[in-house]
């Protein structure tokens, strides 16, 4: 499609994101408390609380937040029980939609999810709906202009499973969800930094959007991300903004 880049797309959802810091920090708050209560407070041996201090750290969230998160996980400091629940539904154009939510009220949190799904042109779906449109996978990202030969060599030799070449020039590593820090610690080693990272459900295929679509769909996805209990959104939607 003219216009799309897998890139612009990357950056626009990252600019999005951070224009919404403080729900940003509140998000994974959460992930931590959780990570930290299934798996022990130390990053070092709970690849899953490594991964959210990482994101934190990342969104500059402050140390003593981070903390206090993690001692709510491990109980030394009173805090919320969360409950982790996925919602599957379609958007415009039939594009798929997963939602990942940590809720500690799912009656509230469903009836959330539904409205903003019908409000704004979609709808929800039975579980496993679209599920099997997704790969649960280890992401990185690297921008247009990073040494494609030398990145793969490394890439390859750190154990991922696939390189992608967008098209304009930017690069993704996929790797096994277990794989993921693995191959990011050799990667940086070698001096390869990814622009974005994190363990995903990356969309088998794309439906790709442009115009009064795409932006429905946007909306969409902007309500959806509004919700409280929502922490991640997984789409097969490619929007082209041009």
């Amino acid at each position: 499609m003219a216009g799309h880049s897998k890139w612009a797309n990357i950056q626009h959802r990252k600019g999005r994101q951070d224009e919404k810091r403080g729900a940003a920090f509140s998000r994974v708050a959460k992930e931590i408390t959780v990570a930290a209560k299934m798996g022990g407070g130390d990053p070092a041996f709970n690849p899953r609380l490594r991964l959210a201090v990482d994101k934190a750290k990342g969104q500059n969230m402050p140390k003593d937040k981070i903390e206090n998160a993690i001692k709510k996980g491990t109980g030394e400091l009173e805090g919320v029980e969360y409950v982790e629940i996925r919602y599957e539904g379609y958007g415009i154009g039939g594009a798929a939609v997963m939602v990942d939510c940590l809720t500690d009220n799912k009656t509230r949190t469903v009836a959330e999810v539904r409205h903003a799904f019908a409000k704004h042109g979609g709808n929800m779906g039975t579980d496993g709906c679209v599920a099997f449109q997704f790969k649960h996978c280890g992401q990185m990202v690297f921008a247009p202009g990073v040494d494609e030969a030398a990145l793969v060599d490394a890439a390859i030799e750190a154990g991922a499973e696939d390189v992608v070449n967008n098209g304009d020039g930017s690069l993704e590593i996929l790797t096994d969800p277990a794989d993921f820090l693995t191959v990011k610690d050799a990667l940086e080693a070698a001096g390869f930094k990814p622009e974005f990272g994190e363990i995903t459900m990356k969309p088998e295929t794309e439906t790709e959007l442009s115009g009064a679509e795409a932006e429905k769909m946007q909306k969409l996805l902007d309500a959806l991300e509004n919700l409280d209990d929502v922490q991640e959104i997984y789409t097969t939607a490619a929007l082209d903004e041009a």
